[in-house]
């Protein structure tokens, strides 16, 4: 009789997914599913929060504007992105003030392609609601160049470049697990000067970050998941500048089923956003 029943709850529980089919699922770090409401509970504890999206998921960027919007009305939010270069903070602050239009933030600033689609609506959120966004990224020129020759061409900018990055030197780890695995993806193409460009854009973001943040308010940071995954990338540069303040991370990625994490996306992030890999991206 119990295997009856159990059976039967099997077979109803498969049923019900397969009449309600979900695009996604909010996972902890050791994959156990979790409601939204607790996760959005949880982070409006926390002073900053990193969310690790993919640049191109419909499902994460309505979920970064949503949860955006249910921690302003709990918390006096900050807002930053590495969708905007530091170079461009400027322009950003004439359209948060209303003394630029959007023809004019498109002609001053250099835009991802699918800004509009993808981070309009989190910017133009700040600017209804008044608060702070900070660019946090490193100009990419100033990337490149580390890419081609490693941190010491940083040396040769002027002091008004230098404004744009995170203070020199900066630290740097290569052995850290995120970056070995860059080597190991890009196989003969891979090189130290890579990560380091990796390592300069983290410690730039985690840089303007803390310079901006203001104590008591909770800053909420857009950037891709590979920055932050495995609590390394800006994570660990923020760490080791201020290690007494409270962090948060999330993560996204796609699988066949997200009724369940798979252990290859185990210990990513407090919270891992699975997204069904047949829904519809931006790009």
């Amino acid at each position: 009789m119990k295997f009856k029943v159990i059976f039967l709850l099997v077979c109803l529980t498969n049923f019900s997914l397969a009449q309600n089919p979900q695009a996604y699922n909010i996972y902890t770090t050791k994959g156990k599913k979790v409601r939204y409401k607790k996760m959005v509970k949880h982070l409006a504890k926390k002073d900053i929060v990193l969310f690790g999206e993919q640049h191109n998921s419909a499902i994460a960027h309505w979920l970064q504007l949503r949860i955006t919007k249910e921690l302003a009305a709990k918390r006096s939010l900050q807002l930053g992105a590495e969708m905007i270069e530091a170079d461009n903070q400027s322009a950003l602050n004439l359209y948060l003030t209303d003394a630029l239009d959007q023809r004019g933030l498109d002609t001053m600033a250099r835009l991802w392609p699918n800004y509009q689609t993808d981070y309009a609506p989190l910017v133009d959120f700040a600017k209804s609601n008044k608060l702070s966004f900070t660019a946090t990224n490193i100009p990419r020129k100033y990337a490149r160049m580390v890419y081609r020759s490693g941190f010491k061409t940083l040396d040769t900018l002027s002091a008004t470049e230098k404004m744009w990055i995170a203070p020199l030197p900066i630290d740097f780890d290569p052995e850290l697990p995120t970056y070995r695995s860059i080597l190991e993806m890009m196989g003969s193409h891979g090189s130290p000067k890579l990560v380091m460009a990796q390592a300069i854009k983290d410690a730039t973001m985690a840089h303007f970050i803390l310079s901006s943040y203001v104590p008591g308010n909770l800053f909420v940071h857009y950037n891709g998941a590979f920055h932050s995954d495995y609590y390394e990338g800006i994570l660990w540069y923020l760490k080791r500048k201020s290690p007494n303040l409270n962090y948060a991370t999330l993560s996204t990625v796609t699988q066949t089923n997200v009724h369940k994490l798979s252990a290859e996306h185990r210990g990513k992030a407090d919270f891992i956003l699975v997204v069904d890999e047949d829904v519809t991206t931006t790009y």
